[in-house]
């Protein structure tokens, strides 16, 4: 699926296919798409990897150029390896550190596990088939929201209410879209996907960390 097309699906659950007289522009809904595919993305981001290269006597590498960067999930040094080699790291702003005793040569690999924002664009999808409906449910959210926030205190042909109406039923869809992202995130998370030792272990109920 591409734009386009969720658009069209998106105006059709609507009931906005009179293209004399849209209620939304193009424009309106493909930021609401996009708002929707963000959401996605947070909770059930796209699997993708990517190789940095070291500089020599460096553990840090830059992730600025990563567009649509997410989290990263595990990190393989030195890269190629079987079985392959796991280590823990630490991620500050743009920068993430290695944290091995290993001193870095100069442009060796390193192997990142990402998860990234998924595209919905005119060329196409990164979302799964089975998701593109949940994309739809968001957007379709957003946009009777905006609406009714139009609609507000303004003669309506359809009456005082509408934009009530608008209101209640975004409401409704939003609030089916946040579950759906809340138990999608929870079985990702449900994933066996500790490939690497984090850089701090977690704290048992019984222990106390002091300053």
């Amino acid at each position: 699926m591409n734009l386009s097309e969720m658009r069209t699906r998106v105006r059709r659950d609507l009931h906005d296919e009179d293209a004399d007289n849209y209620r939304w522009s193009d424009d309106e809904l493909d930021r609401h798409v996009d708002h929707a595919v963000r959401e996605l993305s947070a909770a059930s981001p796209k699997e993708a990897v990517t190789t940095l290269y070291t500089t020599e006597g460096s553990r840090e590498l830059p992730l600025s150029g990563l567009d649509g960067l997410v989290q990263i999930e595990a990190v393989e040094y030195p890269a190629g390896r079987q079985p392959p080699r796991y280590v823990r790291y630490s991620v500050w702003a743009d920068t993430l550190t290695l944290l091995t005793d290993r001193t870095p040569g100069e442009g060796e690999e390193v192997k990142l596990f990402c998860g990234c924002l998924h595209t919905l664009d005119a060329e196409g999808s990164t979302i799964p088939q089975r998701l593109e409906d949940l994309i739809a449910l968001g957007a379709e959210g957003y946009a009777s929201l905006e609406w009714a926030s139009f609609a507000t205190n303004r003669v309506n042909v359809g009456g005082p209410d509408t934009w009530h109406s608008y209101l209640t039923w975004g409401q409704e869809q939003l609030a089916r879209f946040h579950r759906r992202l809340a138990r999608l995130s929870r079985r990702a998370s449900l994933r066996a996907r500790r490939l690497y030792v984090p850089a701090q272990e977690p704290m048992g109920q019984t222990e106390v960390q002091g300053p």
